[in-house]
């Protein structure tokens, strides 16, 4: 018999036979009786850090719960996949859909069970699952679902029956038979060849066992939030949401709040296969959230923040899968070259080892494959960003009153380490008094199991649904007291508290309180839709206006080497052709109704004209030349240096004074960067003027100060 490569593991939903996420090397001869005697023919093996193409597999991008054809279905909260014998792929949907759906080869999607958020047994929609996460399927093809929201381990059959396997719906730690046992929000799942069950008891932080007969016993895990190596029981894990099992019984684990993947080996003990180097400042392996373990050795990581896919070697190396259609860019500034998801969540491996990630925040299921020759590249078409009518509440009170908004999407903000140019502001930034509550916008749910950060910094956050909601103390007020049950607050021996947990599948309403304002004295929001973050001014917030245009304070012409070209004294500006490139940068900045008069904002769309003396326009000029527009953003936050001049810089990363000095020479559009130059050599010698186009969101665009005339020789 050949060697095979069978993947045992699925990220959260494991299984080791029964044709589930095969892959093979050349073919096989099983013997009779063999488990492998069930497999599928063998098909291509999957080759070491090989580039994958992103291709859609079922929903449209926008949040919601809808079955039909092939791109006329919808996701609310994709998480756990895992995939059948015919090519079915099993996804645990969560959010508001609440449902086990299924995807068929030719992408119909289908509800298998579930519709509605609650703690139900029975049979299709009759049964209720309450924010449903990982998904593993055994052998005989019953989907194992890890019920986070109701605290327990569903067994959904091949009929679309519902039954408990385990928990009672109540948050608790507690060994015993079925309904006896206690979980504190399962979130990862795993089934092995004899069909025992492994449980991520995420916050219990501990792996659990579930036998045949349903008993529930702590396989690993102190039950302290922590990173510790060693026996079972003495070892420590944070946050765990993801598992896997090979096929000699080892147990893999994503091991989140660590940003680590751990490994529990037969005799119980615990060591760490990956985690980021230390002092790395970008690491791509960040709140894993999905593992796959391959037959010989190979892992496959969902890493949910920064949104790679990462694959691990035998040997230990790993690194994230490059895109077969997104190239690293030359300039530093555009793609890295890597796949970059939104939120991948559980990820799973087809036969032909093709991956299936549930990519969560994007609301859609994908499939990553290496390019064929002569395929075409797939489109993966962006939601219309939607528009909002109806007047939005402000995040902090009273919530029907205008609030003076200090801080927009696109700006430049800089490092602590000197650097000025370190990332883009990626929200809008409302002023709010140190101590007051920050309230939550929408009616959301928490869908991350990880979803909150930064304990007692000024960056400290929390996310709900569409919103993330930053420089705030999550769930306590400023003397550090719960706001409610919902935060539950972690303390260390001495009674000192260290964290603050949100568990995914918590809810809250429009203006719960989420928090109270930290030393930063505003509130930050970061909107995330169709798979980006999008412009939160999108949202129209009670009262909020914008009659005032922006300010150009100056425009300026930089050479090649990036000189100042200036004028002498009492001449115009001359610009010599030979000069050939040029870089244009123009300082602006705007404000709104309500702003103190230091307040200085970005803008959100620029660009020029170039008129002849007598102010018509050059051909191709008629209408401004759009560069920059801040409705999306980069990935790669590096690209801050392309649209923003080294004199940028703002006053709290170290600047002398906020300076928004924007390089129109270089385009940024739909989140996509361009650098460039202007080429000065395509104009014939003569007086010419640029003219600067600086408008806000509303639509307002300076007048003042746009123009700048100079001659051409």
């Amino acid at each position: 018999m050949k060697r095979t490569t069978l993947i045992a593991a699925l990220a959260g939903a494991a299984v080791v036979i029964a044709g589930i996420a095969v892959i093979y090397t050349d073919t096989i001869e099983p013997q009779p009786g063999s488990p492998l005697a069930v497999l599928t023919p063998a098909v291509t093996k999957t080759t070491p850090f090989w580039p994958a193409r992103i291709h859609p597999l079922a929903g449209d991008g926008q949040d919601g719960a809808l079955d039909g054809a092939a791109g006329a279905n919808r996701f609310s909260d994709p998480y756990g996949v895992a995939i059948g014998p015919r090519g079915i792929v099993y996804v645990a949907d969560g959010g508001e859909a609440n449902r086990i759906r299924t995807i068929a080869p030719d992408g119909t999607v289908a509800t298998l069970a579930g519709g509605s958020e609650g703690f139900t047994d029975g049979q299709g929609s009759a049964a209720a699952f309450h924010t449903p996460s990982a998904v593993a399927l055994d052998h005989e093809g019953n989907l194992f679902v890890a019920d986070t929201g109701n605290h327990a381990i569903r067994r959904v059959a091949p009929d679309g029956s519902v039954t408990t396997l385990a928990g009672n719906g109540s948050p608790g730690y507690l060994d015993g038979v079925g309904r006896a046992a206690q979980f504190n929000g399962p979130v990862g799942i795993a089934v092995d060849a004899a069909g025992i069950v492994y449980v991520a008891d995420t916050y219990n932080d501990r792996i659990r066992r579930i036998a045949r007969d349903g008993s529930v016993t702590t396989l690993a895990g102190s039950g302290v939030p922590a990173l510790f190596d060693g026996p079972a029981m003495q070892s420590a894990f944070d946050t765990p949401s993801a598992l896997a099992v090979s096929l000699d019984g080892t147990l893999y684990v994503a091991d989140t709040g660590n940003h680590a993947i751990r490994r529990i080996i037969a005799d119980g003990t615990v060591d760490t296969v990956a985690m980021p180097v230390e002092g790395e400042r970008r690491p791509p392996l960040r709140r894993p959230t999905g593992v796959a373990v391959t037959r010989d050795g190979y892992l496959y990581i969902a890493a949910s923040s920064g949104g790679r896919i990462l694959q691990r070697t035998p040997e230990g190396e790993y690194r994230p899968l490059l895109d077969a259609d997104r190239p690293a860019a030359p300039d530093g500034f555009g793609s890295d070259g890597t796949v970059q998801l939104t939120a991948p969540r559980g990820i799973a491996v087809n036969r032909d080892g093709s991956l299936v990630v549930a990519d969560a925040n994007a609301h859609r299921v994908l499939r990553l494959a290496p390019p064929r020759k002569g395929e075409a590249m797939p489109v993966l078409a962006r939601p219309a960003l939607p528009r909002r009518s109806e007047p939005m509440p402000w995040p902090v009170g009273p919530q029907n009153t205008v609030h003076e908004v200090v801080g927009v999407m696109g700006e430049v903000r800089g490092a602590y380490n000197g650097d000025a140019r370190d990332h883009f502001h990626a929200g809008l930034d409302v002023r709010a008094d140190v101590g007051s509550k920050v309230l939550a916008v929408f009616a959301s749910k928490v869908t991350d199991p990880f979803a909150n950060w930064g304990f007692n910094t000024l960056s400290e956050g929390l996310t709900v649904g569409p919103l993330s909601y930053i420089h705030m103390r999550v769930g306590r007020d400023p003397q550090g007291r719960a706001l409610d049950p919902r935060f539950q607050i972690l303390r260390d021996a001495k009674n000192k508290a260290e964290r603050v947990r949100v568990p995914r599948g918590t809810r809250f309403a429009v203006g719960d309180a989420l928090g109270t304002i930290n030393a930063m004295a505003h509130v930050h929001l970061d909107y995330y839709q169709g798979g980006t973050v999008v412009n939160p001014l999108t949202l129209p917030f009670v009262g909020f206006t914008d009659t005032v245009p922006p300010t150009i304070q100056r425009i300026a012409l930089y050479d090649s080497a990036g000189k100042r070209i200036t004028a002498k004294k009492g001449q115009p500006l001359r610009v010599a052709r030979t000069l050939g490139e040029l870089q244009v940068v123009v300082n602006a900045y705007d404000q709104v109704n309500g702003n103190l008069a230091r307040r200085k904002l970005g803008l959100y769309k620029l660009g020029y004209q170039l008129l002849r003396a007598d102010g018509s326009a050059l051909p191709g000029y008629e209408q401004p030349l759009i560069t920059q527009v801040y409705d999306r953003l980069p990935r790669n936050p590096d690209a801050v240096k392309a649209v923003y001049a080294p004199t940028s810089g703002i006053t709290v990363y170290g600047s002398a004074s906020t300076q928004f000095d924007y390089a129109l020479h270089n385009r940024m559009r739909d989140g996509e960067i361009e650098t460039g130059a202007w080429k000065i050599d395509t104009l014939e010698p003569g007086s010419y003027t640029l003219r600067i186009y600086a408008a806000d969101y509303s639509g307002q665009v300076a007048q003042n100060g746009r123009d700048l005339a100079f001659v051409v020789e």
